[in-house]
């Protein structure tokens, strides 16, 4: 009877680690390309974060990844705009921007919203998730816009402006979102067609 050296794997868990590697790999590339479409000219408010949270939340089994990938790539496309097409704005290089933690919310919630709501992927799901994600993005945003803002007055009547400030950019967003959501949840669902490793019924990644 053979028998397996000290510290070989067994080859079924060798297998299984591959697919989960390769899960991951296809996961998180996906996201930081979605990321990267931010630098293309586009609408107002016509972007991938919303959609790259829910897909997080959705796909990655690892809790860590699936808030971490996103926010990950979120941070590193946020480098390239202010540092680079934004520069001329800043005197120094910019890590992080001012009124970032609302975004940064917004996004961590929408990841939690995609783990909740999307524990089982449909067509249907995924576009309510997506104007459920634009909703919260905008109540969490805008009102970040408001506390200390000297535009507004520091009461009801001036947070209700500040929200009505946001509305003409509330539908980018969600068109933003269902667009980048079909493309990311729809291309992931094409590729576990194809290649079967993909298809991890309990991935860890």
């Amino acid at each position: 009877m053979p028998v397996a050296l000290a510290g070989t794997p067994p080859p079924i868990q060798t297998m299984k680690d591959n697919h989960l590697s390769l899960r991951f790999g296809v996961l998180a590339g996906m996201i930081l390309l979605a990321a990267a479409s931010r630098v293309v000219p586009h609408p107002a408010n016509f972007a991938p974060i919303g959609a790259m949270a829910l897909f997080g939340g959705a796909y990655f089994r690892s809790r860590w990844a699936a808030y971490a990938v996103p926010l990950l790539a979120l941070w590193l496309s946020d480098l390239y705009i202010n540092n680079v097409m934004y520069a001329a704005y800043y005197d120094h290089f910019t890590w992080l921007y001012e009124g970032f933690h609302w975004i940064y919310a917004a996004s961590l919630l929408t990841t939690w919203m995609g783990s909740m709501l999307l524990r089982h992927v449909s067509a249907s799901r995924v576009a309510l998730a997506a104007v459920l994600g634009s909703l919260l993005f905008f109540v969490v945003t805008n009102f970040g816009c408001w506390p200390g803002n000297p535009q507004y007055t520091q009461d009801a009547a001036g947070l209700v402006d500040c929200f009505a400030a946001g509305v003409p950019f509330f539908r980018g967003t969600v068109l933003g979102n269902l667009f980048y959501a079909a493309l990311l949840f729809g291309g992931f669902e094409l590729a576990q067609r194809r290649i079967p490793a993909l298809r991890t019924a309990h991935a860890a990644a």
